[in-house]
């Protein structure tokens, strides 16, 4: 039964934009997908981590980055590394209520997690003060910044993240928090920075702000989620047009897959490369955004 699940959704990403799976085996051999969800979670995931390193390495991608919302994935990728060898997988953490929020001792602890695979801390993304607000709920958030000002505790996870040499994400931060953060990474000499799925919700940065990200050094990262279903090809469109005013230099793409009912994380990463190429990015762009960039920022030669 997963074979044959496994079997459609590797063939419908590519069939439904007109390219083969040929043409996404192209695309994905050498590629790094900095987003990428799965089992264990404690909601519907298509796929388990071991199941999507072995999948990524099968389509010849170079390396995946395991990300979960509430719990720290370096101890997941220390045994999927074991069990996937040849696979470059990584993990890290976002700074959400169940690891205490913000909170330098939990990014501590992902360091010294056996391996040292734990790479990127996102600030606060499902639980984050923006999310809450985009979403109208009422329930607690952490909190990255008070009266225009990054809280102390935020200050301190970045002086941690500069010491160890760790990569700055911005989670579901507000544009203007998101900035602040990536100055204040700036100014404490963090090297890699990212602004996470900029114009995506509940993100929603402009162009003159993703292109001030570019300017204090940060990449700007592009989701492409599903390549297919309602909207999707205004959503592509728009984020082809986003691209083009960054510029590919500053920017990265990854899927941010791994929900069920998706295509199966590989696979619309793929599609949503070639998605790209359809909309007039050469082969030199795509290698940039899909290979090149995301191992500057994951820190591979």
């Amino acid at each position: 039964m997963y074979r044959a699940i496994a079997l459609f959704l590797v063939l419908a990403p590519a069939a439904l934009i007109g390219q083969s799976p040929a043409d996404v085996a192209t695309a994905l051999k050498g590629a790094i997908d900095i987003h990428v969800h799965s089992y264990p979670d404690d909601r519907p995931r298509s796929i388990d981590a071991i199941e999507v390193a072995k999948l990524a390495q099968t389509r010849g991608m170079r390396a995946i980055v395991l990300k979960n919302h509430f719990e720290s994935t370096a101890g997941t990728v220390y045994l999927v590394r074991k069990m996937v060898p040849g696979m470059e997988v990584f993990g890290g953490i976002a700074l959400n209520l169940t690891v205490g929020g913000v909170n330098p001792a939990a990014v501590e602890h992902m360091v010294r997690v056996s391996g040292g695979w734990g790479r990127i801390v996102w600030m606060p993304t499902f639980d984050a003060e923006n999310q809450i607000r985009f979403s109208k709920e009422s329930r607690p958030f952490a909190a990255v910044a008070r009266n225009g000002e990054l809280l102390p505790e935020v200050k301190t996870v970045i002086s941690l993240i500069a010491r160890h040499g760790l990569v700055l994400a911005t989670g579901h931060s507000s544009p203007q928090e998101g900035l602040m953060l990536l100055r204040e990474g700036r100014r404490q000499g963090v090297r890699q920075m990212v602004v996470t799925h900029a114009i995506f919700q509940p993100v929603l940065m402009d162009v003159s702000q993703m292109q001030e990200a570019a300017k204090l050094g940060a990449f700007v990262e592009f989701v492409g989620g599903s390549p297919v279903g309602a909207g999707a090809e205004t959503r592509l469109d728009g984020i082809a047009n986003a691209i083009r005013q960054v510029g590919p230099a500053s920017s990265i793409v990854s899927s941010d897959l791994g929900q069920q009912g998706n295509p199966l994380p590989p696979d619309g990463f793929g599609a949503f490369i070639l998605a790209l190429r359809v909309r007039g990015f050469s082969d030199r762009d795509l290698d940039l955004m899909s290979k090149e960039n995301p191992a500057r920022l994951l820190g591979l030669r």
